[in-house]
């Protein structure tokens, strides 16, 4: 379990989010804290990828009311590479290929960007190395243009790379486990896990409970059509694969959306 801590705490309140004249979040209080692990579940269209991009800032994305705070000031007037400075990280469901840069020199920028310090490539080749020997991931991975013939999988490490290296006090992981096979999944998540401690509050999105198999969060939220309408430990994962969703909304007394194709039940085939 994640050890509470006093340090950095991620505050969404009453975030309601338009994209493209569309509503899309309703109205969502959620608070995360370095050192907590929180799981985000829903089905698809439900509006969790678009939480993801509103919270790193991500244009297209309109904010019509509530708040995002991080350690007690609003975030919302900043661009993504500020949000970013002040601790902040995405890992992106679909992570996009750079093609020239090799994974070294683009982690390299990146951290001197963020941390805004100065380090040589010498000193920064070591600690990338301590980085990698701890998740597992070889050389002949990071001397590759970043994500360019990549796997599925190559590039989910990819980003639990970043995410080590540039050791961010507030993690986002937008459906890390997509598109992944089972022995890929395990590898990523074995990553997550062990890059969790006091230093890293995550919030991991996802659409199955299957990730949580290897990675147990301390908190499980769920949200249907732009709310997060239960929140609960570990167990709400496994309550949500016994009834899935629309059981869920059926509990709730949740009618569907007007015209909105419903996902897959938590539990189906995978």
């Amino acid at each position: 379990m994640g050890e509470r801590s006093d340090g950095s705490v991620l505050e969404i309140r009453g975030l309601r989010a338009t994209v493209e004249g569309k509503e899309i979040l309703k109205g969502i209080d959620l608070t995360v804290r370095q050192g907590e692990t929180h799981a985000l579940m829903g089905p698809n269209g439900s509006g969790k990828s678009t939480l993801a991009n509103v919270l790193l800032g991500r244009p297209g994305y309109e904010v019509t009311a509530g708040d995002i705070l991080l350690d007690g000031e609003s975030i919302l007037g900043l661009t993504p590479d500020q949000r970013a400075q002040r601790g902040l990280f995405l890992a992106f469901q679909y992570p996009v290929e750079v093609p020239g840069v090799s994974v070294v020199n683009f982690l390299r920028t990146a951290y001197k960007h963020v941390k805004g310090e100065e380090v040589s490539a010498l000193a920064f080749r070591k600690r990338l190395k301590e980085k990698m020997e701890l998740l597992g991931i070889d050389d002949s991975m990071v001397n590759r243009y970043v994500n360019q013939g990549f796997s599925g999988g190559e590039k989910k490490r990819n980003e639990v790379l970043q995410l080590a290296v540039l050791e961010p006090r507030i993690a986002v992981l937008d459906e890390t486990d997509s598109g992944l096979d089972i022995d890929s999944l395990k590898t990523v998540a074995r990553g997550l896990d062990t890059l969790r401690g006091p230093g890293l509050g995550m919030l991991i999105i996802t659409h199955y409970q299957r990730i949580l198999d290897y990675i147990t969060p301390d908190f499980v939220h769920v949200m249907l059509d732009g709310r997060i309408v239960r929140s609960g430990g570990p167990e709400l994962a496994h309550e949500l694969e016994r009834v899935g969703y629309e059981g869920l909304r059926r509990e709730l007394g949740l009618e569907p959306p007007v015209g909105a194709a419903q996902g897959p039940e938590v539990g189906a085939s995978r």
